[in-house]
């Protein structure tokens, strides 16, 4: 598949998850999205899927671990 066609999708998918977010408000439901849009952002944009591994693995870990410690927050305060 050309590079353009899947740069579009990964936008359209990436416009879809944030009105997600939007539309949902609040909640740890957004914490996935968060974590979806991370990984498209890392193996779409950033076309890591065929890059290091090393970075890959780090970009994808980052934001499970901040995606964990705002759930916690969000659990801890209500």
């Amino acid at each position: 598949m050309p590079t353009s066609i899947v740069l579009l999708l990964c936008w359209l998918a990436l416009a879809c998850l944030s009105l997600g977010t939007v539309m949902l408000g609040q909640g740890t439901f957004i914490l996935l999205l968060a974590a979806a849009k991370a990984w498209l952002i890392t193996d779409g944009f950033m076309e890591l899927r065929h890059g290091p591994q090393r970075w890959r693995w780090l970009l994808l870990s980052w934001a499970l671990v901040l995606a964990a410690l705002v759930g916690l927050g969000l659990h801890l305060r209500g």
